[in-house]
């Protein structure tokens, strides 16, 4: 289980809302408690490893397995060398 904790908000239509706390209430877990698990699914499906927060590392440290780094592009040429006359 987590030790640290942040927020994340977000907009969901409030009959949907009603409905799946309703849901988490015939479960006895909390709304809370099954996005965590969600999330932690979702996580493992695509991949993605992290290390949980509470300990020295940082909160949250993401990294996919199939992610490649970013495509470097050229060097974009300084005004000066485009123009020689113009330093």
């Amino acid at each position: 289980m987590e030790i640290k904790t942040a927020r994340l908000t977000l907009l969901i239509d409030p009959n949907k809302k009603a409905a799946f706390e309703r849901l988490c209430a015939r479960q006895d877990r909390t709304a809370s408690q099954v996005v965590r698990q969600l999330i932690r699914d979702y996580l493992a499906h695509h991949g993605v490893e992290y290390i949980a927060g509470g300990g020295v590392e940082p909160a949250v440290q993401a990294v996919a397995r199939t992610a490649r780094p970013p495509k470097r592009s050229a060097p974009v040429p300084s005004p000066a060398r485009l123009n020689p006359r113009r330093r």
